[in-house]
């Protein structure tokens, strides 16, 4: 029988085996765990309940996706264990908002701050349609998510760490960046693609970026001009691949970052 065998097997045979299954084992050292409970990431929610953000193609505004979006990944990460997760909620005019977040940020000593937000097209590039008796616009033209860092913050290599992470995840889960960002019809929103393989653009200028003391990324979620894609951002199943995604990278950035210490 296999027991009596290794049971049989010379002590110093065993011993050899044992001592060479060591030097792998020292070979190979094991990634350093982060203190999840000690690791603190910022979800910001988007615009306020003053200033809404873009109106997508069915007459919701912006707010209302990045608060559902960013509500729902706190929720998945605290039950990762990331128990300092803060939600991030603004009020009064866009401009304002976007320094009093940054300060409030800032006063938190957080590792990682997410901007949440949903994606909408220049004003040139709407068309008309009527959705339930009211005039709207939209755009079906573009669709996916983008990732923006600013070369600003100081904190940039953690920025493009953390980015690159997520939009890995986001790749691995079928989920397509969006493409337009480089073209010229994009005009004063143009922007430049840093990392072509996940979709990461450079946005120097983004408040809630660069006044930030730590890394900091924007997420536009999925563009709610896109009627097809509106509807894929209101649904359970995107809702569920975003928060994995994010998690995940959260994980593997936390992780990442306590090894390089």
């Amino acid at each position: 029988m296999v027991a009596s065998s290794l049971l049989m097997m010379p002590l110093a045979v065993f011993s050899a085996a044992w001592s060479e299954d060591m030097r792998q084992v020292r070979k190979e050292p094991q990634p350093s765990k982060c203190d999840r409970s000690q690791f603190r990431i910022i979800l910001d929610v988007g615009h306020t309940a003053d200033a809404l953000g873009a109106i997508s193609a069915r007459n919701v505004p912006e707010y209302f996706f990045n608060y559902r979006l960013a509500a729902q990944i706190a929720r998945s990460l605290i039950e990762d264990g990331f128990d300092k997760t803060v939600l991030l909620v603004t009020g009064g005019r866009a401009r304002p908002s976007l320094f009093e977040r940054a300060a409030h940020a800032n006063g938190l000593s957080a590792n990682l701050l997410v901007s949440i937000h949903h994606d909408s097209v220049p004003d040139q590039l709407l068309e008309n349609w009527v959705f339930e008796g009211k005039e709207s616009h939209f755009s079906d033209r573009f669709k996916g998510h983008s990732i923006f860092v600013s070369y600003e913050n100081p904190h940039l290599n953690a920025s493009l760490l953390f980015a690159r992470l997520l939009g890995k995840e986001l790749k691995a889960r079928g989920l397509q960046y969006a493409r337009q960002y480089t073209q010229p019809i994009m005009g004063r929103y143009r922007r430049k693609l840093v990392d072509p393989d996940v979709g990461v653009y450079r946005y120097d200028q983004l408040v809630v970026l660069k006044e930030t003391r730590m890394a900091a990324v924007l997420l536009e979620a999925g563009s709610i001009i896109n009627r097809e894609e509106e509807l894929q951002m209101s649904s359970a199943e995107r809702l569920d691949l975003i928060s994995a995604s994010l998690t995940t990278a959260v994980e593997m950035f936390c992780n990442r970052r306590r090894s390089n210490r």
